[in-house]
């Protein structure tokens, strides 16, 4: 059976972010527009820091595709931190080679991996730990993403993301973007489909930076196309929700995740809180007359719409630092320090939750159908979906 992982390697302004993919079948169409797409949609959104406009993620495919399509080993792609290569300074700062840094950041930030980071690892610089838990590193995770979704699709599978709050302001509207809808979407500034918020959530991101603040927010994912049964009831670790939440939840600055309605509806009735099941002679399939379970019942995939939000924190690095801290050389109060930042992160976000979403489908997806090539995977799943007719 093959079962689709991936690992990433890196820091963020290291040389460069490696990812290995392995467990995609042969002959599936990969090209490098394809991961290029993906890598620009992770750069969008308003808010976001001066590092946006020069670092073009520029990549090279080292292994496991020839031309065009996947050799069935593993896929490894090198991502350049353009950065690294335009300062002399981060050659000396983040050198492999034997040496220290003559400016160790000692004043470790609220909320940042930094403190936990150096006790557990006896640092007393914090680039030992921000330099790896930076979100840099989902840049490596969007490149595994472009290629769990090039997967995803071959059985008919699309994922779409939008931005439905951003601090105070919450999104108004009931109607949720199709698979179509994902180009407008990527035209906001916030990537957010309501255009009525839009507006609003600008203003939000506005007067935070002018404050030198930050912000956060929540995201939705929909997965539409989904097969029945992805995902397991029989173990803990095999739920398809649990695999899910845990995914998204790795994402740097994700806070709180659920599913469906998932915290709203524990305050309904019983009675009130479950999707309904219907025949449909139509398609002679089941189906769920609503999305209060966000297409999950059991720990497995019911075929319905998959819904999945992410709620990402502020960022904790501020532009004009006043979160109180202690230096770890001194032990003396004092402020945590100043790298450079976003003012929110969040319209970006949805496309790595997108990723870690993909991820888990694409794994399981793999695990129910098997399938060496592209053309037996697809056959499997195809010959599933016909069993289910009745």
């Amino acid at each position: 059976m093959r079962m689709l992982r991936y690992l990433t390697a890196g820091e963020s302004h290291g040389q460069a972010l490696m990812v290995i993919v392995e467990g995609l079948p042969s002959n599936l169409p990969v090209t490098t527009a394809d991961l290029a797409a993906e890598l620009a949609r992770r750069r969008l959104g308003f808010g976001r820091g001066p590092r946006q406009k020069f670092e073009q993620d520029e990549f090279e495919l080292i292994g496991g595709i020839r031309h065009g399509r996947t050799l069935g080993s593993p896929v490894a792609v090198l991502i350049k931190n353009t950065e690294w290569f335009r300062s002399d300074v981060w050659h000396e700062e983040m050198s492999p080679h034997p040496g220290a840094t003559k400016k160790p950041l000692t004043q470790p930030r609220p909320g940042h991996a930094d403190l936990a980071g150096m006790q557990k690892y006896d640092f007393v610089d914090a680039r030992d730990v921000l330099e790896r838990a930076s979100a840099r590193e989902t840049s490596a995770r969007v490149v595994a993403g472009a290629l769990a979704k090039l997967l995803l699709k071959e059985i008919g599978v699309d994922i779409v993301s939008h931005v439905v709050s951003m601090g105070s302001v919450s999104s108004g509207a009931a109607a949720r973007p199709l698979p179509g809808d994902r180009d407008r979407i990527d035209e906001s500034p916030v990537r957010c489909f309501d255009k009525s918020s839009e507006a609003k959530m600008i203003a939000e991101i506005e007067a935070a930076a002018k404050d030198g603040d930050s912000l956060g927010g929540i995201v939705e994912v929909l997965a539409y196309g989904l097969p029945v049964g992805l995902g397991s009831h029989v173990h803990w670790d095999r739920k398809i929700d649990g695999m899910l939440a845990q995914a998204v939840m790795s994402i740097q600055a994700v806070k709180g995740v659920e599913i469906g309605d998932g915290f709203s509806g524990a305050a309904r009735r019983g009675s009130e809180a479950h999707d309904a099941i219907a025949w449909d002679d139509a398609t002679g399939t089941y189906r769920r007359e609503s999305t209060k379970a966000g297409g999950t019942e059991g720990g497995m995939t019911t075929g319905e719409l998959l819904v999945v939000r992410a709620a990402m924190k502020p960022l904790s690095t501020l532009n004009r630092p006043t979160l109180k801290t202690v230096d770890v050389v001194s032990k003396e109060e004092t402020v945590s320090f100043k790298e450079r930042t976003d003012v929110t992160a969040v319209p970006a976000m949805g496309v790595v939750a997108e990723t870690m979403v993909a991820l888990v489908l694409a794994a399981e997806a793999q695990r129910k159908f098997g399938g060496d090539s592209v053309g037996e995977f697809k056959r499997n799943a195809v010959s599933f979906a016909e069993s289910l007719r009745h």
